[in-house]
């Protein structure tokens, strides 16, 4: 079948028409044939079983059962009316309640006589019911094509709505495999479907629409999910060979005096053996004639910064300006700061560029940008302006990138003729799964271990009623000289009662550890940020012992002297957030703790997220956990989110899918990088059709 021929406009198909075309596209995004086509079902009814009414279990499902109505009723209630039937078999009776549509049930339903019916069922006050149920006489039923299971379909309100049902959508896509005779061009060599033993591509298509049984149902499944992966990562990973191919990067030939001076002079502790393979491995990227595209990831405080400033310095060293960009003017100053303090005498000058930088100082810093006198710039988004330009800039970090959107990070690429070499750091570990995909083109480095001294913070879940000895522990520990964090959590959709939340809790906590004898800081977002400063300021000198604020905490926040991290409500927090907040204590020597507050009602979810934060605190194990409880869309933020639009796999769930679509991509590509092979005809034209009709993530980093 022609391939083109899928891009028809679902307008065109037998029972859509311009009405029906609209909504699909609004709801569903569906425009064409091939949209229609790969609109798959999410999951599958087994119509192979009846029930009886004495079998049904509380909990929802959807079921099929065969009895008579015996007796119909109008049930007045607040808004309208409702139609309730009594229907039974001979184990039981239950109920079946229509809402719309009562006229034309009244009128056309037949009592005594035996039905079919399908659909969910709810149990409500001691007894089963089933609204707006399938029904169908038992005589008409035995007559049918029997099909054992049900594709169910996604669905909106607005399309149930506007009568565009299940049924509706499964009989449009009988409607397309009428037309296209049901067959699919093949878009996996040969080699790959013999030695996974796949279903060709026609068989998969027809069998995750319409399931012989699960056996083939299963299979189809595997072979789409492959594919959809394969081509993922065959276009990450072309992507990457040739940008080590085309993309030539300034060679770092140098390792010069700044880099050893430091090294040798101003390092003030050994480099942990985690640290030394990262260097090791950026140095070789940079000494190679390709352009560097590096993801360093390192949990919160195991010295990614050190690792950063050697890399600067060794950009220097060869006679380039480098730039460091960080999402917020807080973590912006405290790189400058700390960048600072490590640079010591050495002879690298430094300038700091965010919103607050004034107009004179900014017209200085663009100057010396430009004339070459500046050699390092931090900054916060300010950096990306058109109007900040680098003499020849050479190297350029991103911190926490996942904050920044895609175009934000290609600013940087084109401040320079040839591309600077890009390091891309973040603390939010990514598991391996989805990084493979998310950053599948970029090379990864672990920093996996921490700084030697750091104590492991030891962490607890205690509930609202132990406040009261959780509180006497914060007073032991302040008389040691200590300082302590309360962090109420931030959720922007109830900013008011978020605000009520933080100041009840700070007016409590004020009687508790009442003045002179305690001095308490507040941080919230409804503050002027020089208020937000001169407190955060308040904290660092040690002037208050307590810092009640909202999370503008959680990123790079870096007092030593703060041992303990009370997070309130932490039921109401993801557990990438719970990890970044826990790494704000344990920055000094001494033992430091977390401790999760929570109501008594805990949620499923909850309970799995405060077991893990109180069992580990690697990283990447919360990371893969985090994944599972929240699917890749939401881990990456809004900003990426639609990247992960997959049509059929799931990255988590089909985690050893990926890994085997990845192999085969690499090894394809290795061997015949253009795909001008024979065997990987098939391959070359679906992967042009994909980048053409733009239905592959077109892509980032």
């Amino acid at each position: 079948m022609n391939a083109n021929y899928l891009q028809t406009p679902v307008t065109y198909l037998k029972g859509v028409g311009p009405n029906r075309a609209e909504i699909l596209q609004a709801e569903l995004g569906i425009t064409t044939y091939q949209g229609l086509i790969n609109l798959f079902p999410n999951r599958y009814i087994d119509k192979t079983r009846y029930y009886k009414i004495s079998e049904l279990q509380r909990g929802n499902a959807d079921v099929q059962l065969i009895g008579r109505i015996v007796h119909l009723k109008t049930v007045e209630q607040k808004k309208g009316t409702r139609l309730v039937a009594l229907f039974k078999d001979d184990t039981g009776e239950m109920e079946l309640v229509w809402f719309r549509g009562q006229k034309w049930i009244r009128e056309n339903i037949k009592l005594n006589v035996p039905y079919v019916i399908f659909g969910r069922t709810n149990w409500f006050s001691g007894k089963f019911s089933m609204p707006h149920p399938e029904m169908e006489l038992l005589s008409v039923h035995e007559k049918g094509i029997k099909v054992a299971l049900q594709p169910i379909y996604p669905s909106t309100e607005k399309l149930s709505a506007r009568g565009i049902t299940n049924r509706v959508i499964s009989k449009l896509i009988q409607q397309l495999f009428l037309e296209t005779k049901g067959q699919f061009k093949e878009t996996l060599s040969p080699t790959i479907l013999n030695e996974l033993k796949l279903m060709s591509k026609t068989e998969a298509m027809f069998n995750i629409h319409f399931p012989r049984d699960l056996k083939h149902l299963s299979r189809a499944q595997f072979r789409l999910k492959f594919e959809e992966l394969f081509y993922i990562q065959l276009q990450l990973i072309s992507k990457k060979l040739i940008r080590k191919q085309k993309i030539k990067g300034f060679p770092f030939e140098e390792v010069g005096s700044l880099f050893n001076g430091f090294y040798k002079d101003h390092l003030p502790f050994q480099l942990t053996g985690a640290q030394k393979k990262v260097i090791k491995e950026i140095r070789a990227d940079l000494g190679s004639k390709a352009q560097m595209n590096r993801l360093l990831q390192g949990d919160v405080g195991s010295g990614k910064t050190v690792v950063a400033l050697m890399t600067i310095l060794l950009a220097l060293d060869n006679g380039f300006q480098a730039c460091l960009v960080a999402p917020t003017e807080i973590l912006a100053n405290q790189h400058y700061k700390g960048i600072c303090d490590l640079l010591g005498d050495l002879d690298v000058k430094v300038a700091l560029l965010t919103g607050s930088v004034k107009k004179a100082q900014r017209k200085v810093i663009h100057e010396q940008l430009e004339d070459g006198s500046l050699h390092l710039l931090i900054g916060t988004h300010a950096v990306l302006e058109d109007k900040v330009k680098f003499k020849n800039l050479g190297l350029a970090i991103v911190d926490e990138q996942h904050r920044f959107g895609v175009a934000q990070r290609s600013k940087l690429w084109h401040k320079n003729e040839t591309p600077p070499h890009i390091l891309v750091m973040t603390a939010t570990p990514i598991p391996r799964t989805l990084a493979m995909s998310l950053y599948g083109d970029l090379d990864i480095s672990v920093i996996d271990e921490l700084p030697p001294g750091r104590k492991a913070v030891k962490t607890v879940h205690r509930f609202d009623k132990n406040r009261l000895k959780v509180f006497q522990f914060l007073r032991e520990e302040i008389k040691k000289g200590r300082q302590v964090y309360i962090v109420y959590p931030l959720i922007q959709e109830s900013e008011a009662l978020d605000y009520k939340d933080l100041m009840d809790g700070y007016e409590s906590i004020s009687r508790d550890f009442p003045l002179p004898e305690y001095q308490i800081s507040i941080v919230h977002g409804k503050m002027k940020a020089q208020d937000k400063d001169y407190e955060m300021e308040r904290f660092v000198k040690g002037e208050t012992q307590i810092m009640v604020a909202t999370t503008v905490i959680e990123v790079g926040v870096n007092i030593p002297n703060a041992s303990v991290m009370i997070i309130e409500s932490s039921e109401r927090f993801g557990l990438s957030q719970l990890h970044q907040l826990r790494g704000r204590v344990g920055r000094g020597a001494e033992q430091s703790y977390c401790i999760l507050m929570t109501g008594q009602k805990l949620s499923a979810d909850a309970k799995t997220r405060l077991e893990t934060m109180t069992r580990t605190s690697d990283g990447f194990e919360i990371a893969e956990v985090d994944l599972k409880l929240r699917g890749p869309g939401d881990l990456m933020g809004t900003q990426q989110s639609g990247i992960l639009n997959l049509k059929i796999a799931d990255i988590v769930k089909d985690n050893d899918i990926l890994k085997t679509a990845r192999y085969y991509a690499i090894k394809i590509l290795n061997k015949d990088p253009k795909l001008e092979a024979e065997e990987n005809r098939a391959i070359q034209f679906a992967y042009a059709q994909l980048m053409k009709h733009k239905n592959i993530w077109n892509y980032i980093s």
